[in-house]
């Protein structure tokens, strides 16, 4: 599943991309913190949605919130499990909370995701950044849920929105990579930037958002490399950002998970 997002591309790209959309953002993040966002923090990230027909950049938090749940403490814990949603789900299970909001379609925008490999004897798994090939920045389709909110110093209503990242079965390429797990051979719903624009149409009809939920890209438009640790605080040895390339000694190829030379890795922690 997609619980790690990179993104350290200028926000302009995506103005750019969508010359009619209108800016809402209201918070200035760290580019170097969004290099690796990890879902588990329910952190809050851009998001791209529609409304009156116009489409808005903002920033929802990620991890829908379940708003059927009364219990506020309750509401919070389950939303690690709201960080994802399957793509089979979205039309066709009548009681997944997916179903419900299947008309709040949204972009996130990223530079890449991360995604890890397990190798047999390895402790530690190796993780990778896929990227789209010769793409600064692309966008991931979601499903979003807004709520109202009560500022408790001033009394004010405002509303905030929290969002999911729709995956799929993955392609070869990405079923060679997300090779263990519970979740294993699944990955983000990657699209090209056409199909991006047409995901956030709000005439968008049932069955061309079927079309879009089974677009399987190929792996030739994908790009990977090896990374770094990027869970944990232990910095990179060599100073380097977390999504700059690092070799993994003994690493065998894609496809093959038996190390080079059968030698269990050391920990890096």
């Amino acid at each position: 599943m997609c619980y790690d997002i990179s993104f350290n591309s200028d926000i302009l790209l995506t103005i750019d991309a969508f010359p009619t959309i209108i800016n809402d953002l209201k918070t200035e993040f760290d580019k170097e913190a969004l290099i690796h966002v990890e879902g588990h923090r329910l952190p809050e990230f851009y998001t791209i949605y529609t409304t009156n027909n116009t489409p808005h950049l903002t920033t929802m938090a990620w991890g829908v919130d379940p708003l059927y749940i009364s219990d506020l403490k309750e509401r919070l814990s389950r939303r690690a499990g709201m960080l994802n949603a399957r793509s089979e789900r979205i039309l066709d299970d009548h009681k997944s909370y997916w179903y419900r909001i299947k008309d709040n379609r949204c972009l996130i925008p990223v530079t890449g995701i991360y995604e890890h490999r397990q190798i047999t004897g390895w402790k530690n798994k190796v993780p990778y950044l896929i990227q789209l090939q010769d793409a600064k920045i692309f966008y991931i389709p979601g499903l979003y849920q807004l709520r109202d909110e009560v500022d408790t110093t001033t009394g004010e209503i405002f509303r905030s929105g929290t969002y999911t990242v729709i995956t799929r079965p993955a392609n070869a390429l990405m079923g060679n990579i997300h090779n263990s797990g519970e979740n294993k051979h699944r990955m983000p719903l990657f699209i090209t930037t056409e199909i991006a624009q047409q995901w956030i149409n709000p005439a968008l009809t049932t069955t061309e958002v079927r079309e879009i939920l089974a677009y399987e890209i190929p792996s030739d438009n994908l790009a990977c490399k090896t990374v770094y640790s990027i869970r944990g605080g232990k910095h990179r040895p060599d100073n380097k950002d977390k999504d700059a390339y690092w070799e993994w000694a003994n690493l065998p190829s894609l496809g093959n998970d038996n190390p080079l030379n059968m030698v269990s890795q050391q920990s890096l922690f």
